[in-house]
């Protein structure tokens, strides 16, 4: 029986429940009538990307809150029927809001729990339409159901769940007439979340799906800087001084149609009220795909009386007091027609023929065009009339390039393209709403003012090498855990430790302590790492690509044995492997609270592969550890190069018998 761990997921899928307290999302004219001891919750998903999957599909059941004092828990999210699927590969950074419950008790709440539904099909996996070398599914493969592993379910069959409490990092205080956020993430890139393995004499690999450990609290400070993902849903009023509308929210069905087939709703209760952009510097731009205009709005007066009863989708941002206002507003009478602007990661760039294809969510790759009057938008929600300027028009930016030498619009970009004729062949991109900007891959050369990066792919068309600069180190760039507002460039580890290392708790300096940082390599890991990028440098450059953060990831050292057997130091324990084709090579694992290396246990009987994890933190634990890692254990090692050498381990598995992982 061969086992392996995926690789490296990169990304990483957020439920952020977003407390709006005393703020129903519009004006008063509109707004539900509430108790002072109550608040509105918005619940919102996001996540980030991966090049070997288009879908990784998970239905929630519920969300709740539970009180510090003890008493029942809360729910915030009930799903509709039938339950939505909420495909995490969409969501790159992005937040949708998946439910809104409006009566939830003033007080102080200090875990989270959450019901996932575990029945097979449940979760779906789709790969992409261009997996990277040695991925060991072809493209746009659906994964069968029956190789789909739930670990973790309760229940009986037809109504299994996988029930995940999680204690918040800081208490969460609800308070009448105030903005707070819950984030719980889910970790994409945590490689026991899908873990990959072959029982004996099976013709296709099994997927074991673990929620337990990739699933944690965040701390979101800055409501303002959540980028929503673009929001469906069908018209229920406009309040009566035009300021707001309201819709019901609806979810796209699972597995969606191949191009050129209808797309079907499925409707909830959840009702947002949304404001048209008052400012008439950046107006709300509204499409009416029936009568193919395009109109900037400051009240949705023009459209009171014909727009209740159409479907709607929706770029909107929020404001500081919690309410959400329209960017870009699409209306139809059908759904089909609001639903169908490719979404999606682009998965190839041709500048020579100016066609980019998205990756949807069935893994098919779909060409869209880049006429001559298409107006790319990078979404800004934080500052209005840049999330409502566009930064280029048609060849000239898709073709261009920064100052390095990246590609304006890159491989691994999020985006939602707008298409006036959805019959066209290929489509002919109105917009793109470019949602993120990201570049990936290997770093070299970093120094004070920028940094390289070399991403190769098999179609090699779609690489890229060249230099990406900082953000002016006076620039905003968010807030810290604590609500403090970072200027400049920031970066962190994605494992070890928690915090980013910003202008508020250096020694060196963010950029300095970075490129010491990228300056450690070895001959088995290489520094990769994945930058978020703004238009501009916050500064006196106003275009281009900045890069505004960046985390350094864990990378996978080649398969291997332990050589020397686990020794104690400071703050954990060292072991020495040896990876194939390799010489040997120091482990460093944690055992510090917060930032211990994770470990799996890989056990075979009889075909059934078991996943046990490990708490360093626990005596008992880690004394299995201890007496596990010794010489000849299988083991594959997830981790980043430290300044001693060796590897920070991130995740360790170690596996039962003498079969290698492959």
């Amino acid at each position: 029986m061969n086992i392996k761990p995926l690789r490296i997921l990169a990304g990483t899928a957020t439920f952020a429940l977003l407390f709006a307290m005393g703020c129903g999302g519009g004006s008063s004219s509109s707004s539900q009538s509430q108790p002072a001891s109550t608040g509105n919750v918005h619940v919102i998903a996001s996540d980030d990307a991966t090049e070997d999957w288009a879908t990784i599909g998970v239905k929630v059941l519920s969300v709740s809150l539970v009180p510090q004092s003890g008493g029942s828990p809360v729910v915030v999210y009930t799903a509709p029927s039938p339950v939505p699927v909420i495909n995490l590969l969409q969501l790159d950074q992005l937040g949708e809001i998946i439910g809104n419950a409006t009566t939830v008790p003033v007080g102080t709440y200090t875990a989270a729990k959450l019901t996932l539904s575990a029945n097979p099909g449940d979760v779906m996996l789709v790969t992409s339409a261009d997996p990277e070398p040695g991925f060991d599914l072809g493209a746009s493969y659906t994964v069968p159901a029956a190789n789909i592993r739930i670990q973790g379910t309760t229940g009986t069959s037809g109504s299994l769940t996988v029930p995940l409490s999680l204690n918040l990092l800081q208490p969460l205080v609800v308070t009448a007439n105030s903005t707070n956020a819950l984030d719980l993430e889910f970790d994409l890139k945590h490689p026991a979340f899908i873990v990959e393995h072959y029982p004996a004499s099976a013709s296709a690999p099994l997927w074991a799906i673990n929620f337990k450990g990739p699933v944690r609290h965040h701390l979101v400070k800055d409501l303002t800087r959540l980028l929503l993902r673009h929001t469906l849903g069908q018209v229920t009023a406009i309040s009566t001084d035009d300021t707001t509308m309201t819709i019901t929210k609806d979810f796209a069905t699972y597995p969606v149609p191949a191009p050129g087939g209808t797309e079907a709703p499925i409707a909830s209760n959840i009702s947002l009220n949304i404001l048209a952009d008052s400012e008439s510097a950046n107006p709300t731009i509204f499409y009416d795909l029936d009568a193919g205009t395009k109109t900037p709005i400051t009240s949705f007066s023009s459209v009171a009386t014909t727009l209740p009863g159409k479907y709607v989708r929706v770029a909107a941002r929020y404001q500081a007091g919690g309410t959400l206002v329209a960017v870009r507003i699409w209306a139809s009478t059908s759904f089909q027609k609001v639903w169908v602007g490719p979404e999606g990661h682009v998965v190839h760039v041709n500048t020579a023929t100016d066609v980019m294809s998205v990756n949807d969510e069935n893994g098919n790759p779909i060409p869209i065009s880049i006429g001559s009057n298409t107006q790319f938008y990078f979404r800004t929600p934080q500052t209005a009339l840049a999330d409502a300027t566009p930064i280029g028009t048609g060849a000239s930016f898709f073709d261009g390039t920064t100052p390095g030498g990246l590609p304006n619009l890159a491989r691994g970009f999020k985006v939602h393209v707008s298409v006036i004729d959805p019959l066209a062949v290929p489509m002919v991109a109105d917009t793109v709403d470019i949602e993120i900007a990201r570049y990936d891959g290997a770093i070299t050369a970093a120094n004070p003012t920028n940094f390289d990066y070399t991403r190769t792919f098999t179609t090699a068309l779609d690489g890229y090498s060249g230099t990406l600069p900082y953000i002016a180190s006076t620039a905003a760039n968010g807030t810290d855990a604590s609500g403090n507002a970072i200027t400049g460039f920031d970066w962190w580890y994605f494992t070890l430790p928690a915090l980013a290392d910003t202008s508020l708790n250096t020694v060196n300096g963010p950029v300095q302590d970075f490129v010491a940082a990228t300056s450690y390599g070895n001959s088995v890991l290489k520094v990769w790492g994945v930058s978020y990028s703004n238009w501009g440098d916050g500064a006196t450059n106003p275009s281009n690509w900045y890069a505004r953060f960046a985390v350094l990831e864990p990378t996978q050292l080649p398969k291997g044995v332990v050589n020397t057997p686990w020794a104690s130091i400071n703050n954990g324990g060292s072991i020495v492997i040896t990876p194939k084709a390799e010489s040997s090579v120091t482990v460093d694992l944690s055992t510090v609270s917060g930032s211990a290396t994770v470990v799996y246990e890989v056990t075979n009987n009889s075909g059934i592969v078991t996943v046990t994890q490990h708490d360093l933190t626990n005596p008992t634990d880690l004394a299995t550890v201890e007496g596990a890692l010794v010489a000849g254990t299988p083991v594959k090692v997830f981790g980043v190069p430290v300044a001693s050498g060796a590897v920070g381990a991130y995740v360790v598995f170690y596996y039962d018998g003498n079969v290698l992982p492959q």
